[in-house]
């Protein structure tokens, strides 16, 4: 048998959910337990994740603007990769964030066990460690567990040939001709990172579109930009089969209107999605209740069935975001210490880092006319923005849907450079019932490609000066 702890709090999973969820505890006098079966905090965000593909996205990045800037006058000589500086400086930042998350915990008192956590009872978890294992007794637990790649059914995740999200990032080699299964943010932000340092891409989507769930217009100058860096863009396409070759490659058999086809690749990446770290929790010792989704079920308190128990993040389902996650361990932990905490909110947005950005927040065009929402939008093209053109964004759009009588801002667009960080502009308007006066009367300075914000509100109300809009 092996020793006993009691502690007031047990957070399972140190990721951006469960990091938060354990410091705020702490902050608020809780004596805490974060367990994680990874030995560096931080989760799949920051370790193989969020942070690792930003850091290649940034290169991948700058590659192309030195690239384009041909046009302007200023050439380069054809880069030269060296892949093991690039791994090191990939994990170089992962490092010095995974010490940083390190001294927090050690700085709050919060104990760190590294160890798969399993449940026993509604007040008991087993941690088994390397060496032992270890019973801890809590008052109340938050599972911050997370989620895995998902895979095709009948894959070897483990073959050579075969990649997730976790093994791309690694960057072991650049394979010469590489598939990427999903057209999500996933595989698009590695396909941009993989074409950037030499490879053919081909990526099959089984939706019609680029980023299902975002609306085409926010999409199209994306995949504009996408056709000229990928050698292939399959949409509506079915994978059939995926059978990997003596030689290492895999052979992948297609479907679409074309009918169907076969063709070796190099690698292949597996970006369909993710599923709930909840196999290995072992609910079933629990009376934890789950959805129909598979997912655990958690009211806005983020408790679950079992009321000293927490569920946060991408275990209790989508979106599987790491701010959600954030957000929803803060609210765990705040009412785990008797405050007043829910979890209330207008929207949550979405970013994908690719080049250009993709992000929107609250409803969506496709949303709207789903659930038939009336709503009227303002739209401003960056091909009138000085500075967007400036840095040759002008693909680049902002859009705001706004509430047909009430003008308040509903949901918002945005593609082109540094999207992901005018979306929080947006989420203000919203989260604060701000409509398109508040936001055209806002001064915002001059020239920016987010002052784009303020003029897609003014094209609503007919005083835009920077765009010739004739009356209706």
């Amino acid at each position: 048998m092996g020793k006993t702890k009691k502690v007031e709090l047990a957070v399972i999973g140190a990721g951006p959910g469960g990091y938060a969820a354990a410091f705020r505890a702490a902050d608020l006098g809780k004596k805490v337990m974060l367990i994680d079966r990874d030995p560096t905090l931080g989760g799949v965000c920051l370790n193989r994740g969020c942070i690792p593909s930003k850091a290649l996205l940034h290169i991948s990045k700058v590659m192309e603007d030195a690239t384009g800037l041909a046009k302007m006058g200023v050439s380069y000589n054809k880069p030269e990769i060296d892949l093991e500086k690039i791994r090191s400086h990939k994990n170089k930042i992962v490092s010095q964030l995974n010490q940083g998350i390190d001294r927090m915990a050690k700085a709050r008192g919060v104990e760190t066990i590294e160890g798969l956590a399993s449940f026993k009872s509604n007040n008991e978890i087993l941690v088994k460690t390397k060496s032992s294992e270890i019973n801890i007794e809590f008052e109340k637990c938050i599972i911050a567990s997370g989620s895995s790649s998902g895979m095709i059914p009948g894959l070897d995740s483990k073959h050579k040939s075969i990649l997730t999200s976790r093994t791309a990032l690694e960057l072991s080699d650049v394979p010469k001709k590489l598939i990427i299964i999903g057209g999500g943010a996933i595989g698009l932000e590695l396909g941009q990172v993989y074409a950037s340092l030499g490879s053919e891409i081909t990526l099959v989507e089984f939706m019609p579109n680029l980023i299902p769930g975002a609306d085409t217009d926010i999409v199209k100058p994306l995949h504009r930009k996408l056709t000229k860096q990928f050698s292939s863009i399959l949409l509506s396409t079915k994978v059939k089969t995926v059978k990997p070759n003596k030689d290492d490659s895999v052979k992948v058999t297609i479907e679409n209107d074309s009918g169907v086809s076969s063709k070796n690749y190099d690698k292949i990446l597996i970006a369909v999605g993710r599923k709930p770290n909840i196999e290995l929790l072992k609910i079933d010792n629990t009376d934890i209740q789950l959805n129909n989704d598979g997912y655990i079920d958690a009211n806005i308190y983020q408790q679950t069935s079992v009321m000293n128990i927490f569920a946060i993040g991408d275990v209790v389902g989508n979106p599987m975001l790491a701010h959600k996650a954030t957000h929803e361990g803060k609210v765990a932990a705040e009412v785990c210490c008797g405050h007043p905490a829910a979890m209330d909110y207008q929207a949550i947005p979405s970013v994908v880092y690719t080049d250009p950005e993709v992000a929107w927040a609250g409803l969506t065009e496709i949303e709207a006319k789903e659930n038939d929402i009336n709503y009227v939008k303002g739209e401003f093209p960056w091909a009138a923005s000085g500075r967007a053109i400036s840095i040759g964004a002008n693909q680049g759009k902002t859009k705001i849907l706004f509430n047909s009588k009430t003008k308040k801002v509903l949901g918002v667009g945005i593609v082109g450079p540094g999207a992901g960080d005018m979306i929080s502009e947006a989420m203000l308007s919203i989260e604060m019932g701000a409509d398109a006066e508040d936001i055209g009367l806002t001064i915002h300075p001059h020239p920016t490609v987010g002052e784009t914000f303020a003029m897609a509100a003014e094209v609503f109300q007919g005083t835009i000066t920077d765009l010739y809009v004739p009356k209706k």
